[in-house]
């Protein structure tokens, strides 16, 4: 019988920000702006939004889960190092590991206007955690500053 403690570990396309003392992972197909969502949630904390926010990763995220929590950390090759669009790649100040503390999902197909509770939880290798399913052409900044702010547990 396998330990329920034992870690699992994974790397995935996908993005990270430490805000507070939790970790936004984002999640979504190429192209629907992981890498922005990850800029501007840096921005919002530079402009006063945010108490704290800082890179943990961008486009590649190493997952672990252990302890009943879900780590994520950056893919050697690409830490510190953020894509701007039209930009190019930019080296940031990063963290190497946070825990995450929510799941955004951009261009997601389930997402609603007033989503039911089952769609605002998702499963990652066996960790439970908060969930924003954002439409396509839909800016999710708004969203997730209020998921933050509105949160009982204190993220900010």
């Amino acid at each position: 019988m396998a330990d329920a403690t034992a870690a699992h570990s994974t790397t995935v396309h996908a993005s990270a920000v430490l805000i507070g003392a939790r970790a936004v992972l984002i999640r979504g197909p190429s192209g629907s702006g992981k890498s922005r969502l990850a800029l501007d949630l840096l921005q919002a904390a530079q402009a006063g939004a945010l108490v704290f926010a800082r890179l943990v990763a961008d486009d590649r995220v190493h997952l672990q889960s252990t302890g009943g929590r879900l780590l994520v950390r950056p893919a050697a090759p690409l830490a510190g190092l953020l894509e701007v669009h039209g930009v190019g790649v930019l080296r940031l100040a990063h963290e190497p590991a946070a825990v995450v503390g929510l799941v955004v999902d951009l261009d997601a197909a389930d997402a609603e206007r007033l989503p039911r509770a089952d769609k605002r939880t998702t499963e990652i290798a066996g960790i439970l955690l908060p969930r924003l399913a954002v439409a396509a052409a839909t800016t999710p900044l708004p969203a997730v500053l209020a998921f933050i702010k509105s949160s009982p547990d204190n993220w900010i």
